[in-house]
């Protein structure tokens, strides 16, 4: 109910600015980030005035606003003045990202969103929606009131997510993107849901002459299959996979790009005080595809480390609970051609223990590392 005020308030207080603007909703388990800034680049290459907010970053006209957030969704105190910003800035769109927990607290509440799309829906926050079921229903209240949904055909809760729209709503279905002639920036299977999402809302917005040109050139997003390259004769990536769903994805992918005498590294962790059905799922995926597993500290939070590493129950795995350790020990154990992905953290900055954020970034850890090796 606090939220709910707030919220409230806050869209007054603003003066509901996003009635002057088309905002598009993005939400989902994975992808929510790649879709955003996807969807972002095709609006502004067609000469669309476009802003974002999403978990990396936000936009107005060219000007990169720092977030700083550790969630996905503001409070609706950070959000409302950010979409006052929006408009007084002389933008007409906004591309939103958008979590259950935001949508769940009404923290988008006045957002006034015309199209939200939902990339997919898999296992994840059950330690705050506590069932599947309350998770969708979570995800669902994007679709209240907008003009057009765009969801995935191939996610299993597509038929009942389109049953959920109101009858004056338009559904646009998407598929993973097929066209193996056009080479694509981003790899994995999984970002050609993310490419085709981003395309539907580019046409419906007539920016279609952009798709092909911004999937050629899309340059990624922070912590998002992000390599670092410091001259090492091995690959080092690092990514915010911290789903079941996502952590599959990325080593499903980096494994099909292995050599045949070459291994996969990974270290990772999963975060305390968090959804604890998770975490063996997690386990078992990266004993599933990785040739050494490394488990390691991600937020641990006021949790201790041997609950968590109890749950993930990584069998044959090393630990090490401090992340740079992690990190240094799976670079040395690197050898030429092999793959070390770094995963959960992403782009974040910061480290949570206790109830304190500590600074920190794997890339910059990743680059100490492999300093150390010279």
């Amino acid at each position: 109910m606090k939220h709910w005020i707030r919220s409230v308030l806050e869209v007054i207080r603003a003066g509901y600015p996003a009635r002057k603007l088309i905002v598009i909703g993005v939400t989902g388990t994975d992808g929510k980030t790649t879709t955003c800034h996807l969807i972002y680049e095709m609006l502004k290459s067609a000469g669309i005035k476009v802003a974002m907010l999403s978990t990396v970053a936000g936009y107005i006209g060219g000007e990169e606003i720092d977030t700083g957030f550790h969630v996905t969704t503001p409070d609706a105190t950070f959000l409302q003045p950010f979409i006052k910003r929006v408009v007084d800035a002389g933008m007409t769109h906004l591309v939103l990202e958008v979590t259950s927990h935001g949508l769940d607290q009404h923290r988008v509440m006045g957002c006034n969103i015309k199209i939200a799309v939902i990339t997919n829906i898999t296992h994840e926050h059950l330690d705050y929606h506590k069932s599947m079921a309350n998770y969708r229903l979570a995800k669902a209240k994007i679709l209240r009131g907008v003009r057009v949904a765009v969801l995935n055909k191939d996610d299993p809760s597509f038929a009942w997510l389109s049953s959920k729209v109101d009858r004056v709503t338009k559904i646009v279905s998407f598929t993973k993107w097929l066209d193996s002639r056009r080479s694509l920036a981003l790899a994995g299977d999984y970002n050609r849901y993310n490419i085709a999402a981003a395309a539907a809302v580019a046409q419906i917005l007539d920016a279609r002459y952009q798709i092909l040109k911004v999937i050629k050139n899309f340059a990624g997003v922070p912590g998002r299959m992000e390599e670092i390259k410091l001259g090492q004769n091995f690959r080092v990536i690092v990514d915010f996979a911290h789903t079941p769903n996502a952590l599959e994805q990325v080593l499903f992918t980096l494994k099909q790009e292995l050599g045949a005498k070459s291994q996969l590294i990974v270290v990772f962790g999963c975060a305390g005080l968090r959804d604890h059905s998770k975490r063996p799922l997690m386990g078992a995926i990266a004993v599933k595809y990785a040739d050494r597993v490394i488990v390691t500290a991600e937020d641990p939070r006021t949790e201790k480390l041997d609950d968590i590493y109890k749950d993930i129950a990584a069998v044959g795995s090393l630990r090490e609970d401090d992340r740079q350790k992690a990190i240094n020990m799976a670079v040395k154990l690197a050898k030429k051609g092999d793959i070390v992905v770094i995963t959960g953290k992403g782009h974040e900055k910061s480290m949570c223990f206790g109830t304190t954020e500590y600074p920190w970034s794997d890339q910059e850890a990743v680059k100490k590392a492999i300093k150390m090796l010279k």
